[in-house]
């Protein structure tokens, strides 16, 4: 359904962008086929520059430092899944120009997933798997030279109580420190998500396995808008839910695909990562839906192909360039708004 009149929705430079490139009218949520968005962006080729010798493991997590430039990466020591037996660090933080500014973390993990920066600057990941090592299952804060700062959880056990996870799969602290945990990563863990004070102390939970309005079946990332609402990506039901910081349940969205990655920027545009390379969705394919919190209206479209997949983490800087982590392929990607990558 087509509307006679100039977009109105404050968006990114990018999405912006493509509005400008491909028209200036808006669109329903069913405007576009599942695949049909403009892609505003040009992929920039080798933009991290990793130290001699290193290679991306699985790029299972994407931050953006609160300058508003540097990246934060999350992946899993050269390889798929598994972290445990290597001491390189799988946190590295990249400035503006993608070269390497520090890197911590090696010998402290066994399965690196979830990573979110607050607005102190700290660094929160999480520890999805445990092994005979005692790591494992918990949610780690970090000062941004790498000091231990928090954990949640008990490292190497895995449960459903207050003070356990098993197999947690992202963390987000919110404006006024309370903390937000993702906890289940499919077959027999948790579907719950649960909320601690800044101070780590439980506060409550909610969530079970299921599809109903409030169930989850592998809550694998969060997101918060300006106005608080928790945002999910309830991967394995296709679907995000939204949420109050309470629990109650406010909405939930299909039209962004299978979500395995959420970001919403100062501008209240949420960018999702799709990873559906075997079709689990169909007919949506892998890449990055663009649209705005505030109507769910999916406005541009980056598709990845086929040989490019595994796409399970998005994260946008001030400038507007997006940035993509993958684990099936070992990746890490960058796209600039196609604008300025013109000039």
């Amino acid at each position: 359904m087509w509307h006679g009149r100039a977009v109105t929705v404050a968006m990114s430079v990018a999405v912006v962008a493509a509005f400008a490139l491909s028209t200036e009218r808006t669109y329903t949520q069913s405007g576009y086929g599942p695949n049909d968005a403009p892609n505003p962006y040009k992929f920039d080729y080798g933009w991290a520059k990793l130290p001699k010798g290193r290679t991306w493991g699985a790029v299972v997590g994407v931050a953006i430092d609160r300058d508003g430039k540097s990246v934060w990466t999350f992946d899993r020591c050269e390889t798929a899944d598994d972290c445990s037996k290597s001491t390189l660090d799988p946190i590295m933080k990249f400035d503006s120009s993608g070269k390497l500014a520090k890197s911590f973390g090696g010998g402290m993990f066994n399965y690196p997933h979830g990573l979110h920066i607050d607005r102190d600057d700290n660094v929160w990941v999480t520890d999805g798997r445990a092994k005979d090592n005692g790591k494992g299952h918990t949610v780690m804060k970090f000062d941004q030279d790498g000091k231990l700062l928090m954990t949640l959880g008990k490292p190497g056990v895995a449960g459903a109580t207050q003070d356990t996870f098993n197999a947690p799969s992202d963390v987000l602290v919110a404006p006024n420190g309370d903390i937000f945990v993702a906890d289940g990563h499919g077959g027999n863990t948790n579907n719950r998500i649960v909320k601690f004070t800044k101070d780590g102390k439980y506060i409550k939970e909610w969530g079970r396995k299921g599809s109903g309005p409030g169930e989850f079946d592998t809550p694998h990332r969060l997101a918060m808008d300006s106005a608080g609402r928790l945002f999910v990506a309830d991967r394995s039901n296709n679907r995000i839910q939204v949420f109050d910081q309470d629990g109650k349940y406010l909405l939930e969205w299909k039209q962004f695909g299978r979500p395995s990655g959420l970001f919403i920027d100062k501008n209240d545009i949420l960018y999702v990562a799709d990873n559906s390379p075997d079709e689990l969705n169909p007919p949506y394919k892998s890449g990055i839906r663009i649209g705005s919190v505030k109507d769910g209206i999916v406005k541009a479209f980056i598709l990845e192909s086929v040989e490019v997949n595994g796409l399970e983490a998005v994260a946008v800087d001030d400038a507007g360039n997006v940035y993509g982590g993958y684990t099936n392929t070992l990746n890490f990607r960058r796209w600039v708004p196609k604008r300025v990558a013109q000039r």
